[in-house]
């Protein structure tokens, strides 16, 4: 695939987008997209998307663990992960060749509807499905290296501990898993105070 082969080689797709909150320059799908149009001559590049689901546990579970060095935690499973599979296919005369990329669906963005979630998450999948077709090194992308983390980490640190206070007040399991379901994700010591309420609650 001797187009393809001189992409790979020749394509230059700079980090011409600015997020200034982080204070980084990265280059989104659309960048690489109209990088590589005036290369492409006869080949066909497509994009497509799909929605992949893994089907974990329907209810919400407490349950102990054991880590390498055999000290038991608590650990909170449960719920189905919804990712968007993005698909990079490039054809050549009668060859063609595809590369994918998955990226998760958060539950809620900031100012974001669902729709615009979405959107925002095939723009991350496709973007890296196309770093694999074109041979694009993004390890020092802004999407990795954000040099807010300080900022970001004491304010994470904070909602969490409001959080906490909230999930105390909660009457019930129930109440509990539907308050867990809506903030999940925001790590260890987040799941471990929600799982000793649960003990509590489960009495």
């Amino acid at each position: 695939m001797n187009i393809l082969k001189k992409i790979q080689k020749e394509l230059k797709a700079p980090k011409n987008q600015r997020n200034s909150f982080g204070n980084y320059n990265y280059r989104s799908c659309e960048d690489i997209l109209e990088a590589v149009k005036p290369l492409l001559e006869d080949a066909i590049l497509t994009l497509n998307d799909e929605i992949v689901h893994f089907e974990t546990s329907q209810e919400l579970k407490v349950v102990e663990l054991v880590d390498g060095k055999g000290k038991t935690y608590t650990e909170i499973i449960g719920g189905d992960r919804f990712y968007i599979k993005a698909t990079a296919t490039f054809k050549e005369g009668d060859k063609e060749i595809s590369v994918s990329a998955y990226a998760r669906e958060p539950q809620n963005k900031k100012g974001m509807d669902e729709a615009q979630i979405t959107g925002a998450t095939s723009s991350y999948a496709r973007k890296y499905a196309l770093n694999g077709l074109f041979l694009i090194d993004d390890t020092k992308d802004a999407d990795t290296m954000d040099n807010s983390k300080s900022i970001q980490a004491e304010a994470k640190t904070s909602n969490i501990e409001d959080l906490k206070t909230e999930a105390d007040k909660c009457q019930t399991i129930d109440d509990l898993k539907k308050f867990y379901a809506k903030h999940k994700g925001l790590g260890k010591d987040f799941d471990n105070h929600i799982a000793l309420l649960a003990k509590k609650l489960g009495k």
